[in-house]
């Protein structure tokens, strides 16, 4: 029997061990083949204008995924390394030479590695056209992907997967080499020893977590601590007090917490539930540093996923806030305006809402005195008089009604956030440059909002009707056509057909140019993060799983004895539900929290809710995090209650 063959028949008799490990392999697989794929697909370069972009996307999501995964197969690799060690010793006793035994580890390793890179890249072809048509769907796009299989995609996929193992299998080789016999027979007794607790170590864990939220949370324009170390620093302490205060959390704090359980004699001495806190009080410490990997990387991935899918969710209502109507341009020819009007209204897919043709005023102002003002001292704004801002109001559906006088003047400011990173209109006082003198208004009101087009119109000052006429009797008044129509997120064609005629000058913009633009966007970043977010969940629950294992297979003695001596099975899946969901439960508890935090600063700067999305990125998240544990429970009991 050839070495080979062993190897071949290890992989067959202990399948069912490595065969979650072999899975994410082949899912990692399956999602670069898919990116790279993506890449060069011919379905996307014909349907989008932004192609490029999108290639350049995925060959940096590509790269990324490439270095996770490498780490991933390198990382859970050892973990096998201690499942592994006594199998290897017994092999040295019998006189099998090291070289042999490394090379027959290095074959399980390769061949498991060849097989998942097969079935990878048989899948991703297969699926290739299903992932053509989420891309498309979630962009925006109903173009339907023809079945197409991209050489260039195998061939690298190949070179990087034949690579990552080669060097995973050389690291298998090495295995020999590292420990010695003695080592190698009593790996499973390796750190065995009750942790010390530290009262202040515990405290600095909370306090360090503390500070991180703290500064997480503060106003960016207000918060002293912000303003002294600036943004770049804040945000690298942020980072480092968060993941600091989670290590020493995992590595203290909970090691003060189950010494404080064992005082509790009633709950401690139930059943075996000394067993169970016993064997997490022993290795919580030895699990710390990866536990504060997988919450930390639960976060960054939550947060990436929540941001993008917010984004996505939320695409709409920001386009309704800079596009309230669904068209609009400058009047500069009055046959160019026919033309538009007759091409609207004899659209047989659109039906006029309404049309409005609004006299504005294109003025420069001194703005210095304007409070709180971040931006240059000079602006052009768009003045409107108040009954046509009135009468915008009431076919937009909107509530609001100004009345203004004399020299008063209300801000329309869609791109308002809040106090300290926007001027403060209310009470300030500008200066209207007309022709040779000079105009002061006073603003009384403040819309975040606006009733024309942010790319036509910029931002717009609403003035008294008095006041505009005068005005306008010094200055030449600019028309602004303004159309509302059904189905304007379908406009494609009739955006085109518009921006055919118009000109530059008449700065042309539609809900359905910017649309279809965050919908090409913020869907690529969705697609992007769900899959790379399914790969990094795929390889942390699995280096959960393959740890317990790993710990199970060690644990097998001490069940076998509590059987011998009257413990039913029953119990002892009790206990081992228990060990497991803690150590579960500890990451994704922290992850969560951490990614709370995040995305709740980042909805503060952007002034959106991301509840809704976040939450369907964290109820996803969690229910495949639930399947991993179940799996690891019930891989754990078979392992311990299997006879020998």
């Amino acid at each position: 029997m050839t070495l080979f063959s062993i190897a071949r028949k290890n992989i067959r008799q202990n399948f069912t061990n490595y065969f979650l490990y072999f899975a994410s392999m082949i899912f990692s697989i399956v999602i670069y083949f898919t990116f790279v794929s993506l890449k060069y697909d011919e379905t996307i370069q014909a349907t989008s204008d932004t192609s490029p972009k999108i290639s350049s996307a995925f060959s940096g999501a590509a790269v990324v995924l490439m270095v996770f995964v490498a780490i991933f197969i390198w990382y859970s690799n050892s973990f096998f390394t201690r499942k592994r060690k006594k199998e290897v010793g017994l092999y040295s006793l019998l006189g099998v030479r090291k070289k042999q035994i490394g090379r027959m580890l290095f074959y399980e390793n390769f061949i498991m590695g060849i097989l998942a890179l097969s079935i990878g890249i048989l899948l991703g072809s297969v699926l290739s056209k299903f992932f053509v048509s989420i891309l498309m769907g979630v962009m925006g796009f109903e173009a339907i992907g023809d079945f197409t299989i991209s050489l260039a995609a195998i061939v690298n996929t190949i070179i990087v997967f034949s690579l990552i193992t080669i060097i995973t299998s050389f690291q298998g080789y090495r295995l020999i080499y590292r420990f010695k016999l003695i080592e190698l027979f009593q790996a499973d007794k390796e750190g065995e020893q009750e942790p010390k607790s530290s009262f202040i170590m515990a405290l600095l864990s909370v306090i360090l977590v503390g500070i991180g939220y703290w500064l997480a949370l503060q106003n960016l324009m207000e918060s002293n601590a912000w303003k002294a170390m600036g943004i770049m620093v804040t945000s690298l302490v942020i980072l480092a007090t968060v993941i600091l205060g989670t290590y020493f959390l995992f590595s203290t704090l909970t090691v003060n917490l189950l010494k404080m359980s064992r005082k509790n004699k009633r709950s401690y001495w139930k059943g075996i539930n000394l067993i169970g806190t016993s064997q997490l009080l022993y290795r919580i410490k030895g699990n710390a540093r990866t536990l504060t990997i997988i919450a930390v990387l639960s976060a960054t991935t939550l947060s990436a996923v929540g941001t993008a899918y917010s984004l996505y969710y939320n695409n709409r209502s920001n386009v309704e806030l800079v596009n309230p109507n669904s068209m609009m341009f400058i009047n500069q020819d009055k046959n160019v305006t026919n033309q538009v009007r007759d091409i609207i209204s004899n659209n047989k897919n659109h039906d006029v809402i309404y049309h409005e043709s609004i006299p504005t005023l294109q003025i420069n102002a001194d703005v210095t005195t304007l409070k709180n003002n971040l931006f240059s001292n000079e602006m052009m704004y768009t003045v409107i008089s108040v009954s046509d801002f009135n009468k915008l109001a009431k076919v937009q559906k909107r509530t609001d009604k100004l009345s203004l006088k004399g020299n008063e003047a209300a801000a329309l400011d869609e791109w308002y956030y809040y106090e300290g990173m926007s001027p403060n209109y209310i009470g300030s006082t500008i200066s209207l440059k007309v022709n040779d003198r000079v105009e002061n208004i006073t603003f009384k009101s403040l819309k975040k909002y606006n009733v024309l087009n942010y790319y036509t119109a910029s931002t717009t000052v609403v003035v008294s009707d008095q006041l505009f006429t005068q005005l306008g009797k010094e200055t030449n008044s600019v028309k602004m056509e303004v159309y509302e129509i059904t189905n304007e997120d379908e406009a494609k064609q009739l955006t085109k057909d518009i921006q055919l005629i118009l000109p530059d000058e008449a700065r042309f913009s539609s809900f359905y140019a910017d649309y279809s633009d965050g919908m090409e966007t913020s869907g690529l970043m969705i697609f992007m993060g769900g899959f790379l977010g399914l790969v990094f969940l795929a390889a942390t629950g699995s280096i959960i799983y393959f740890k317990q294992l790993t710990e199970a297979n060690s644990d097998k003695g001490r069940y076998e004895i509590l059987h011998k001596i009257g413990v039913n099975k029953k119990e002892v899946k009790r206990s081992i539900a228990k060990q497991v969901l803690f150590v579960f439960a500890l990451p994704l508890i922290a992850g969560i929290a951490h990614c709370s935090v995040a995305l709740t600063a980042l909805s503060r700067l952007m002034q959106t809710s991301l509840v809704i999305p976040v939450v369907i990125c964290m109820g996803v998240y969690t229910c495949i995090y639930i399947v991993y544990y179940f799996l690891t429970v019930n891989a754990y009991y078979k392992i311990v209650t299997k006879s020998k």
